[in-house]
């Protein structure tokens, strides 16, 4: 499928060069994404600043948390695209086994690969700001038991810039990246809402 919007390819105009440089480590090669972002200076320069803090150790969630909540958020949206780059450089890292990252992807929170509470209250939540927009008084309850209100902020506005990336991904058509792994399906298949779930019957079908 073409792309809607073409990320800028090399050579780069300065102004754009310069800001790829800022959104890239290690001198890599700039991801799609940020090649798109970089079409437009002002919202790429705005993009990194916030980009540059939800990827930070300032994040008060640590890798693990983060990544729960970014690859369940981007499955959810269906955005392989972003799904893909972070389960290639960060599933790893974060400890995530191949059945939790299939579970991020397809299942739910009673999926036994989950053993932390911690764990399954980020998926729980993720699932609820994707659904219903908003996290209900017994739920919000067990993540203040887990979490501080500072770290129930970053969550927050952490699913919120995926949903983000994820529209903008979705919508202008992008590519996956080189070597990024892909959905099993065309898109995930939506996991079963958490209020439907019958003690023995926790799997959706697949």
């Amino acid at each position: 499928m073409p792309e809607r919007i073409p990320p800028l390819e090399p050579p780069y105009r300065p102004e754009a060069a310069a800001i790829l440089r800022r959104m890239m480590p290690r001198d890599e090669a700039p991801l799609a994404l940020f090649r798109l972002f970089a079409r437009h200076q002002h919202l790429a320069e705005a993009l990194h600043g916030w980009g540059s803090y939800q990827l930070s150790r300032r994040l008060g969630l640590g890798l693990r948390d983060r990544e729960i909540v970014i690859d369940r958020t981007c499955a959810l949206c269906g955005c392989e695209y972003e799904w893909g780059v972070h389960i290639a450089r960060f599933a790893e890292r974060a400890g995530l086994t191949a059945d939790q990252v299939d579970s991020l992807t397809y299942g739910t929170s009673a999926d036994g690969c989950w053993t932390a509470e911690r764990d399954r209250l980020l998926l729980d939540a993720t699932d609820a700001l994707h659904t219903h927009h908003d996290i209900d008084d017994g739920l919000w309850d067990r993540l203040g038991a887990e979490f501080t209100a500072e770290q129930l902020l970053d969550l927050l506005m952490l699913c919120g810039w995926y949903h983000a990336i994820s529209f903008t991904a979705r919508a202008t058509r992008i590519a996956p990246e080189p070597g990024t792994p892909r959905f099993r399906r065309a898109g995930p298949r939506r996991p079963a809402h958490p209020a439907s779930r019958v003690a023995g019957r926790n799997r959706p079908v697949r």
